[in-house]
């Protein structure tokens, strides 16, 4: 069966850091699910495709958008967060993956590294259609402060729905990154204060609430982060096949 494939116009394209890049696209109407990823294939190296997870829910309007960080090596990444313009035509492949939330079942958690954030946002927004959505916590995470990238939005978030509650983690407090222009020129506040910053991994920090047994659990980030977080919430109690895990 031959893969569909759809277009779609680049509209924005948003520099927040040096190795990231928020991509706004309309386009053809795209049948995905919140939570699904998608390949992608861009102009500036069309022969290799990216894999990338939406970050809205699907909209009647073909609207998407992307969070894009560079991958070490990475042939595709580093093109689209240093090089894509306005204008450019990406196609998108059929969408795959399998975290979703059953918006009538238990409490959800989800644990999310770096732009594994993506897929949990379309997640959220899809859910705030809801009348009753289920409530939602959200350990998201990164090595550094400046790797919480949309802290500031989550934040907004947080305040608009009460049935989302948010946990922002950082290995290191103390370390700051190398300089990166980027972040210092955007000159954002997060929103989160000190005492609501927890230090550690996702891993320890998402453990460290014990088992999760009545809930459903999404984990998204590096293949890394994800096998090391799963292990531990399964050390701790946590029924492995109530964890859907997507790894990037």
């Amino acid at each position: 069966m031959a893969q569909r494939t759809w277009s779609s116009t680049v509209v924005e394209h948003h520099r927040l850091r040096e190795d990231l890049a928020v991509v706004r696209l309309i386009g053809d109407v795209v049948p995905f699910q919140p939570g699904q990823y998608v390949d992608v294939s861009v102009p500036q190296n069309s022969r290799l495709l990216r894999r990338l997870s939406p970050a809205l829910p699907p909209s009647q309007d073909g609207k998407m958008e992307f969070h894009v960080k560079t991958v070490p090596g990475g042939w595709v990444s580093g093109k689209i967060v240093k090089d894509t313009q306005p204008g450019d035509t990406w196609q998108i492949l059929d969408p795959r993956g399998d975290l979703s939330v059953d918006v009538n079942g238990p409490p959800v958690v989800m644990i999310a590294g770096g732009t594994g954030l993506a897929p949990m946002r379309s997640i959220i927004l899809d859910l705030a259609q809801s009348p009753n959505p289920p409530l939602v916590y959200l350990f998201f995470g990164g090595r550094t402060l400046r790797d919480l990238y949309a802290a500031d939005m989550l934040w907004l978030l947080a305040h608009q729905f009460p049935w989302l509650q948010t946990i922002p983690v950082v290995e290191d407090l103390t370390d700051a990154g190398p300089p990166d222009e980027w972040f210092e020129r955007l000159g954002v506040d997060i929103g989160f204060g000190e005492d609501h910053l927890v230090e550690g991994t996702l891993a320890d920090v998402a453990a460290s609430y014990g088992a999760f047994t009545e809930h459903q659990v999404l984990l998204c980030g590096s293949a890394a982060m994800v096998r090391s977080t799963r292990d531990r919430l399964i050390a701790t109690g946590t029924p492995a096949e109530i964890i859907a895990f997507d790894p990037y």
